[in-house]
């Protein structure tokens, strides 16, 4: 490792893994068909996820994919939504970091986004894992909430 975080960007419906690390969803809206047990997250921080214009403008076009991000990272360097980003970079200092999407192509998602503008060595899984109830449900960690807005979920 290199001395930057590792920051991996994830389907929220694959299992978790023992190279998750702190579980993030980072999508505005709870992705369908999931409950809370199933989605075994440490975090929801929704408030960084792109607005609902900019979402509904994007609708996951590969072609806009540069334009949103340029947008997104705009919209990033809002006060409530910097002070996310400063707390995920915090989080990423710890160890791994895992940001979650419902998005089913990763790597043109905001999560991509995000891992990149956290400087990390980043990992995209474009998996397509299938949404399970078998996994035992683990409650989520109690995360330092000074550092950040995130919300438990």
């Amino acid at each position: 490792m290199t001395g930057q975080p590792t920051v991996r960007v994830r389907r929220i419906y694959g299992q978790r893994t023992p190279h998750d690390g702190v579980r993030v969803l980072v999508d505005r809206l709870w992705p369908r068909g999931l409950t809370k047990d199933q989605a075994d997250l440490d975090d929801w921080c929704r408030v960084i996820a792109p607005s609902t214009a900019l979402r509904v403008w994007y609708a996951h076009d590969p072609a806009k994919f540069p334009e949103f991000a340029r947008r997104y990272r705009a919209e990033l360097a809002r006060p409530e939504r910097a002070a996310e980003l400063k707390h995920l970079r915090g989080v990423a200092q710890g160890g791994t970091l895992t940001l979650l999407t419902a998005t089913k192509v990763v790597d043109i998602s905001e999560a991509a986004v995000l891992a990149d503008l956290l400087g990390a060595e980043n990992e995209l899984s474009t998996e397509t894992a299938s949404r399970t109830t078998s996994s035992p449900a683990r409650p989520a960690r109690d995360l330092d909430r000074r550092n950040g807005p995130c919300l438990k979920p």
